[in-house]
C-alpha cells in the first residue's frame, strides 16, 4: 500500500494503543495501527517520519550489504551454508558436518524458515540449560518464535522464548542473548542491578547488543 512515495504495509493490532512505524528486512516499512485507527493515520505517520524512515532504510541496506555472503548461501551462526535446490523436495535437510543444505526448488524460504525454527531449539536449549546450571537456576519451558520486536523474553513464570533469527547472527551474539534472559530469572527489570549482574556473567554482552542494534533488522532469509 502506498500513501506517499515510500511504500509501506499496514498491520492492525488489538494490542496497539498508538500508531507505530517499523523498518526491517522482513516487512520493509510497516505501520502498526490500532483497530479503531483510520488508514489516513498511517499515511500521516509515514509523511511525518519520512526523514527517519529514509535514514533507517539506508542503514538497513548498508547492514545487509555488510552481512551479504556469496550468492546462494545463508548464514548459520558462525558458518555459511551453500543452498542446493532439489526438484520435488519439500523439507530442508542438512547432512551432519556438511556446509551444504538441500532446499526445495523454487521459493524455498518458507521451508528454510521451518528448518531454522527446528534448529533454533537444538542450538538454544543446551546453551540455556548450561547457563542455568552454572547459576543454579531453571526454567519451565522454551518456545521458538518469530517475534517482530524482541529477540527473546523471560516470562513471569520463567518461561523462555527466543527468536529463530538469532541463528542468522554470530554464535557469540546468541550466547549473549541467552545470558540476558537467564539473568532475568533473578532480576526481572532492567535496573542497574540487572546490568551489573549481566556484565559479571557475560562481560562482552554490551558489544554483542551493539551488533544486534546495528545488524538485527537486516537478519532475514
Amino acid at each position: 500500500m502506498t500513501g506517499t512515495e515510500i511504500p509501506y504495509r499496514i498491520r492492525r493490532s488489538d494490542r496497539a494503543r498508538r500508531v507505530r512505524v517499523t523498518v526491517d528486512a522482513t516487512s520493509g516499512v510497516e505501520v502498526v495501527l490500532p483497530r479503531s485507527a483510520s488508514e489516513r493515520e498511517a499515511s500521516s505517520a509515514v509523511r511525518e517520519l519520512r526523514p527517519w524512515i529514509e535514514r533507517r532504510l539506508a542503514e538497513l541496506e548498508h547492514a545487509r550489504t555488510e552481512l551479504r555472503g556469496p550468492p546462494g548461501s545463508v548464514a548459520y551462526l558462525d558458518e555459511r551454508l551453500t543452498l542446493i535446490a532439489e526438484p520435488g523436495r519439500t523439507r530442508v535437510h542438512r547432512r551432519a558436518g556438511q556446509e551444504t543444505i538441500l532446499v526445495p526448488d523454487g521459493d524455498y524460504r518458507p521451508a528454510l524458515e521451518r528448518w531454522y525454527r527446528r534448529q533454533a531449539r537444538i542450538e538454544i536449549a543446551p546453551r540455556l540449560d548450561a547457563a542455568c546450571a552454572a547459576v543454579g537456576m531453571s526454567y519451565p519451558s522454551l518456545t521458538i518464535r518469530a517475534q517482530r520486536t524482541r529477540w527473546a523474553s523471560c516470562g513471569a513464570d520463567g518461561a523462555m522464548s527466543f527468536n529463530w533469527r538469532l541463528l542468522l547472527a554470530p554464535s557469540a551474539v546468541l550466547d549473549a542473548v541467552v545470558w540476558h534472559e537467564v539473568c532475568h530469572l533473578e532480576i526481572r527489570d532492567h535496573s542497574p542491578r540487572f546490568w551489573a549482574l549481566l556484565e559479571s556473567r557475560s562481560p562482552e554482552c554490551s558489544q554483542h547488543q551493539q551488533w544486534l542494534r546495528r545488524y538485527g533488522a537486516a537478519l532475514s532469509l
